[in-house]
């Protein structure tokens, strides 16, 4: 067998996989708000800290996930919907009521130094959205809100 041919069939196989595999699909979801409980009602936070997270977070760490026409091809598929679903898992701006005082305060030390480290927003991601990279003045931003926010947690009573 001549070895244009091979190629040819081994693109058809190629092909033909590519195409059986978009019969597994994860679900793509974004489970009810409760808009009393998300970050934005129980927790004072600036317009500009809120719409850097609204850029650079909400699509992993909230209910409100933008559903790219990408996320529904696989294998990419399978990659964005895990990373959203942890993500989720982690910090959910959306249940930001429900975290116990505990679970705040350590969400926002986890917030501002993966910001501060460049762990956050996941580079997979900002770099396929260069616009989500957050600037060292909003990490600076951000992370003046948490320790404020984390000073303001810690004066209430339990």
């Amino acid at each position: 067998m001549a070895l244009r041919t091979k190629m040819k069939w081994g693109a058809i196989v190629v092909l033909l996989i590519f195409v059986v595999l978009q019969f597994w699909r994860p679900a793509h979801t974004n489970p009810p708000v409760d808009t009393a409980q998300t970050l934005a009602a129980t927790a004072s936070v600036p317009p500009e800290v809120s719409a850097a997270f609204a850029r650079s977070c909400n699509d992993c760490h909230s209910n409100t996930t933008n559903w790219r026409w990408y996320t529904y091809v696989a294998p990419t598929s399978w990659f964005t919907v895990d990373h959203v679903n942890k993500g989720r898992g982690e910090l959910n701006f959306s249940e930001w009521g429900r975290y116990s005082k505990r679970m705040k305060e350590t969400r926002l030390r986890a917030i501002c130094a993966q910001c501060r480290s460049g762990e956050m927003p996941l580079s997979s991601y900002t770099f396929v959205h260069r616009e989500t990279k957050l600037s060292p003045d909003e990490v600076k931003m951000i992370c003046t809100w948490t320790e404020n926010t984390q000073k303001d947690l810690e004066a209430r009573v339990p």
